[in-house]
């Protein structure tokens, strides 16, 4: 198994349609201890993520799961060391979350510049610092950041400007930690999915959902596993010599 006995912490992990639960999934599959976090994170949804992963292998998985403001850098530390008292390490981070919307760049004010840099690009900050906190002193680790398309187009498909630039700040981090950290043998990437099947889908009109499939070359929206498994990919020794990455899973809607 890929990642067998490894401590996995995935961030933003609490829809059963989304890439978080998908990647869960697909660790547990791979023999992973498998750590869900989300701000919307309780005993009832953890039960129904054990449930889902359960049914899917028909066999037990270590499944633990904490509620976690990753807006919060104190949240983010203490998450952390969480995982280390439960499990005595940690070996990958996987940060799934975040938020997305989608207005006209003059539309676009202060209440809603701050809730997409908080979530998606401070929450990663948050979620990298404290994890590489736990890998540093151990010389290993992985990170996996979930950007998006919209990083490198400059939006145009379902998140606007200020989607578009807290992902791209995603993506210097990313770079920035692998550069800081590859000396010490800490490997950092990130995924930049397109349209993918989930909650973000949600509300789109079938005319705009059909405008935007016609214009990836694969002629359809991605699915969570398909994503997960560029996770797995990036989080597993297969990609041992891979780092400061950005790794495409776009069906071709950004070939360059």
């Amino acid at each position: 198994m890929l990642m067998d006995d490894k401590v996995c912490v995935i961030a933003g992990a609490a829809s059963l349609r989304g890439i978080g639960y998908a990647t869960a999934e697909l660790f547990a599959e791979h023999g992973a201890k498998v750590v869900v976090v989300d701000l919307s994170m309780s005993e009832s949804v953890l039960s129904d993520i054990k449930a889902s992963i359960g049914a899917h292998l028909k066999r037990e998985v270590s499944v633990h799961g904490f509620r976690c403001d990753i807006s919060s850098a104190e949240d983010c530390e203490r998450l952390m060391r969480d995982v280390v008292s439960l499990h005595g390490t940690v070996d990958c981070l996987v940060n799934s979350a975040a938020v997305v919307q989608s207005h006209a760049f003059l539309d676009i004010g202060g209440r809603e510049l701050d809730l997409m840099l908080n979530i998606n690009l401070k929450g990663a900050f948050h979620l990298c610092q404290s994890a590489l906190r736990v890998f540093a002193p151990r010389k290993m680790g992985v990170i996996v950041n979930v950007a998006s398309v919209a990083a490198q187009r400059g939006g145009g498909l379902v998140g606007s400007a200020h989607y578009a630039a807290s992902k791209g700040g995603v993506l210097s981090m990313t770079r920035s930690i692998a550069r800081e950290f590859g000396p010490v043998g800490i490997r950092a990437n990130a995924i930049c999915p397109s349209m993918t099947e989930t909650g973000m889908v949600d509300g789109m009109s079938d005319a705009k959902y059909q405008e935007i499939v016609a214009g990836i070359p694969l002629r359809r929206a991605a699915k969570p596993r398909e994503i997960a498994g560029a996770c797995l990919f990036l989080a597993s020794d297969l990609s041992a010599y891979v780092t400061g990455a950005t790794l495409d899973v776009n069906g071709g809607s950004h070939i360059h």
